[in-house]
């Protein structure tokens, strides 16, 4: 693909300089439709990206589009705070019915802001609250937010480090496969919840992902998240999924935990709980947590209704028949799975490994500076891809769940050329 240079003086010269995404892809992107983005010069690129999980069902999706625009034409409510409205109304009662109800979870919904880290500070502190306790365990690797609780249990030192301050009651514990099997699961944990003098305050919660998106597709065995959900319950801890970036299908089934047979106690959900990009999260709790009085947690952006009426037309379309779309994730996975296991088949030496579950997908470098190169000439064929893990050195692949098997095997082929093109 031949790109000419874009004019991104506005940008380089009034945006800070905190931004990332655009200097691994310098153009100015002008459409988007399904699994494709389109810049203002015409070129074409294929997104295995899908705004950072955030648009499960593609760019621009017909259905919600369509709800959408019928909402705002008749002049639906934008704004409510937490006021009644009829399209929360409309989102509760599918989300209850599609979602909940089958599952068999009793949760209550708060919406506590429009971000997944206003739903993870919102989940600590209601844990805090409820336990009269400060104490909250993370994982290594992990990654939750960047407002400072959220930053607490947060594993990569870059990220902490814009804190500027220190970053207190959160303590890190292995996650599933930190130690290469060496170590029983737990042990260490164990040992120091035991021990009066091992300095640990006693939790309140303990947080923890599935798959370990931002921390390099670190996927977490059933059994390990089983054995975490026993010992919370054993040691009078809360425990808390942080479902954001692998929630509303990415792994298969509508929530990532589902495989392991666990009930957590507090669950947070964003990125594409609206299904079409608009800033929406939750934080789930069994009812016996509710202990919030009113206003004690709030924001002025936690009734965004638009996303509220995408959010229904999302389940409605896609999840009323559940087992479709988790069997439909799956196979396009063992799709992925198998271009990345000839990818690494063809470089023998260069890739370490790859893994990962339903969409969600990551492929490591021995050579740490690898990752970043692939995704560069990636771009420079026409896909978008990111890297991941706690030194970058890792390709991620979040597509759509809805692209065709048509459109993964062209991106998995750009991919492999990129690869290749990089050795």
């Amino acid at each position: 693909m031949t790109i000419t240079q874009p004019d991104l003086s506005v940008f380089e010269t009034l945006e800070s300089e905190v931004r990332s995404y655009c200097r691994g892809w310098p153009t100015v992107f002008d459409r988007a439709q399904g699994s494709r983005m389109y810049d203002e010069d015409g070129h074409e690129y294929l997104d295995f990206f899908a705004g950072a999980g955030s648009l499960n069902y593609g760019h621009n999706n017909a259905v919600l589009k369509r709800a959408l625009i019928d909402y705002l034409e008749r002049d639906g409510v934008t704004h409510g705070l937490d006021m009644s409205t009829t399209a929360k109304r409309a989102f509760l009662e599918s989300f209850q019915n599609i979602v909940l109800r089958p599952r068999d979870l009793p949760y209550k919904v708060m919406f506590p802001g429009p971000t997944g880290t206003n739903a993870v500070e919102s989940a600590l502190k209601l844990a805090r609250k409820v336990k009269g306790r400060e104490s909250i365990i993370s994982f290594t690797n992990a990654f939750h937010g960047m407002s400072l609780g959220s930053l607490a249990v947060t594993g990569n030192a870059f990220k902490r480090a814009g804190a500027g301050i220190p970053l207190v009651h959160g303590t890190p514990m292995p996650f599933d496969h930190y130690l290469d099997g060496r170590v029983p699961d737990f042990l260490w944990f164990e040992r120091l919840l035991e021990d009066q003098g091992s300095g640990l305050n006693q939790p309140a919660a303990v947080i923890v992902e599935t798959v370990q998106g931002e921390g390099g597709i670190n996927v977490a065995r059933p059994e390990w998240l089983h054995a975490l959900a026993e010992l919370c319950a054993r040691r009078d801890m809360l425990l808390i999924v942080d479902d954001i970036q692998m929630g509303c299908g990415r792994t298969g089934a509508f929530f990532s935990f589902e495989e392991s047979g666990i009930t957590p106690d507090i669950v947070t959900v964003s990125k594409s709980i609206s299904g079409y990009g608009l800033p929406m999260s939750l934080c789930l709790f069994k009812p016996e947590l509710d202990v919030w009085e009113p206003g004690e947690h709030n924001g002025t952006f936690r009734g965004n209704n638009p996303a509220f009426v995408t959010a229904a037309a999302a389940l409605e379309t896609y999840w009323t028949d559940g087992f479709a779309m988790e069997k439909q994730t799956l196979s396009r996975g063992q799709q992925v799975a198998e271009a990345l296991g000839s990818i690494q088949d063809e470089h023998r030496g260069e890739i370490k490994e790859h893994r990962g579950r339903g969409l969600v997908w990551g492929m490591e470098f021995h050579d740490k500076e690898r990752a970043g190169a692939v995704a560069r000439r990636a771009f420079e064929l026409g896909l978008l891809v990111e890297t991941s893990g706690p030194e970058s050195e890792v390709i991620k692949l979040l597509p759509a769940l809805t692209i065709t098997p048509e459109e993964l095997d062209e991106g998995l082929r750009t991919l492999a050329r990129a690869v290749r093109e990089t050795s």
